[in-house]
């Protein structure tokens, strides 16, 4: 009974640090929430009063709504077919480059990776050119273009709430982001994939042939696309949010109810757990005030903003400050361009690390060092464009 014991706790204790290991900020969201209650004991009303049920039921109907269109595989038809357009690794770079930028507007920066950095990485195999610096390239591409829409990453989806933009406040301030790291992609494209001595560079259509992706094209895919009409609607304030969350629930139990299990619920909960923890801090007059006149000035915001995402995330650091500080154009260009950095800055360049880090090409004796291709490359484009955002 003892050995029957101590096996069933050591394998909980594994399935916990395996838990831990995968979804990190989920556990500190959660045990900061209950630390929080445990110290503040706020009135239970506040749990309920502190959760933005508008934030999250948007963020799951879009993560849902994308996964249908994932399921249809029209992201990876569109980066196949595009592909075989190449005539050059340079216009490989930029063609796979800017559909990261574009499409994270749309579908969230993890997604997008998610799709097109396995794509990447087998092309460029099949090709035998090295990918290291086109995943970094693609991370870099997919965090700045997210934060040019609400719903391109999470933190903009909640800041965008919570303060109350119009929508031509809100694009007016990230292309203060968005338009720079154009240029600034454009840049490091051409100079990621200058050719090397020794290196080909042209490349034979019927190299490219073997990426064949099929698409479903059915009754659901324009259900789909009004579904996500209705996710916009909704975002810009057209349509209240539990009729979006009635349509959506109700489309993917008449569609394809195995959706339902795709949606990343940890990211929900994080939210929730932050939502408790920074509205129970709140309750606290001497933390509250002390944060709120930390966060007076937009300079202070700004820095603030930047510091905490390279170390909590700009997703975490976004709920936490947005509680405190009163200029939401600073915080909304604070995280946004708090994304570039360290690795842990945004979890989506998380997801392309990982991604990368089981490629044949990173298990190789002479790979390419990514990390420290990442560090340099996010640091410079955080220090260039970080200013630039400020400034203009």
């Amino acid at each position: 009974m003892k050995n029957l014991a101590e096996r069933f706790f050591a394998r909980l204790g594994t399935e916990f640090l395996a838990f831990a290991k995968r979804e990190p900020v989920l556990l500190a969201a959660i045990f900061l929430a209950a630390v929080a209650a445990a110290l503040v004991r706020p009135d239970k009303s506040l749990y309920v009063q502190a959760i933005d049920f508008r934030t999250l039921a948007i963020l799951f109907c879009l993560m849902l709504v994308i996964k249908a269109f994932q399921s249809q595989n029209y992201l990876d038809f569109a980066a196949a077919r595009l592909a075989r357009l190449c005539k050059s690794r340079r216009s490989l770079y930029f063609l796979l480059t800017f559909i990261v930028f574009f499409s994270s507007m749309l579908v969230t920066n993890d997604v997008a990776l998610l799709t097109f950095v396995p794509i990447s990485i087998l092309i460029f195999k099949n090709l035998g050119f090295p990918c290291a610096k086109l995943i970094v390239l693609e991370t870099l591409a997919a965090n700045l273009g997210s934060c040019a829409t609400p719903m391109g990453n999470p933190q903009n989806l909640y800041l965008f709430s919570r303060y109350g933009f119009s929508a031509a406040e809100f694009f007016g301030l990230t292309a203060k982001i968005a338009l720079p790291s154009l240029f600034a992609l454009a840049a490091l494209a051409a100079f990621f994939s200058k050719k090397g001595p020794g290196q080909i560079d042209k490349i034979k259509p019927e190299q490219l042939q073997n990426q064949r992706v099929f698409v479903q094209w059915n009754f659901r895919t324009f259900l789909y696309a009004a579904n996500f009409v209705v996710c916009l609607l909704t975002v810009f304030r057209v349509l209240d949010w539990r009729i979006m969350l009635a349509v959506t629930l109700a489309l993917a139990v008449v569609c394809d109810i195995r959706l339902l299990k795709k949606v990343d619920y940890s990211l929900l909960f994080t939210f929730a757990g932050f939502f408790i923890f920074t509205k129970t801090l709140s309750t606290v007059p001497a933390f509250s005030d002390f944060l709120s006149g930390a966060l007076k000035s937009r300079l202070s915001t700004y820095v603030a903003g930047i510091a905490a995402s390279q170390v909590i995330s700009n997703v975490p650091a976004a709920l936490l400050l947005s509680a405190f500080a009163q200029d939401g154009a600073a915080l909304l260009l604070a995280v946004n361009a708090g994304g570039l950095g360290t690795l842990i800055a945004s979890m989506a360049s998380v997801i392309s690390f990982k991604l990368y880090s089981t490629s044949d090409e990173a298990k190789a004796p002479n790979a390419p060092n990514y990390m420290a291709i990442f560090t340099l490359w996010n640091a410079a484009l955080l220090l260039v464009l970080g200013t630039l955002a400020y400034l203009l």
